[in-house]
């Protein structure tokens, strides 16, 4: 049988911690979300002032970083580049900002995160995920 990691609750509080220090550093208002390797949400932060919708957005990008298994900015720059056909892949979070968490080359869950640009979300996401190592 073969064994893997996961995120315990430890590690989902210090990404959600550790991703909203780099967001209140910059000034930024946005939504942060965990979700385990199945995409299924673990861990949801939404800062003050961040708009309702960016709740949505946030665990749609961690659900498709986890279940795609790669960074949504990956997809966002598919469809981009002329690939539109990909827009019917069963997945919602498209845009740059979902970035997996990987541990000894494994897929063990994601984080996304809505609410400035696409790029600045991605930042975010990554500063979470640093805190785990």
């Amino acid at each position: 049988m073969q064994t893997k990691p996961v995120l315990s609750l430890s590690e989902i509080n210090a990404i959600l911690e550790a991703a909203q220090q780099e967001a209140e550093a910059n000034g930024w208002v946005v939504t942060i979300a965990v979700a385990d390797d199945g995409g299924h949400p673990l861990g949801l932060r939404r800062l003050d002032g961040a708009a309702p919708m960016s709740s949505y957005v946030a665990t749609e990008k961690a659900r498709s970083a986890a279940v795609g298994r790669k960074e949504t900015k990956v997809f966002e720059e598919m469809i981009n580049g002329g690939r539109s056909a990909f827009l019917s892949a069963p997945l919602e979070g498209l845009l740059e900002g979902g970035v997996p968490v990987i541990v000894d080359g494994q897929v063990i869950g994601a984080v996304g995160v809505s609410g400035v640009k696409s790029d600045q979300d991605a930042q975010i996401a990554k500063a979470g995920i640093a805190a785990i190592g």
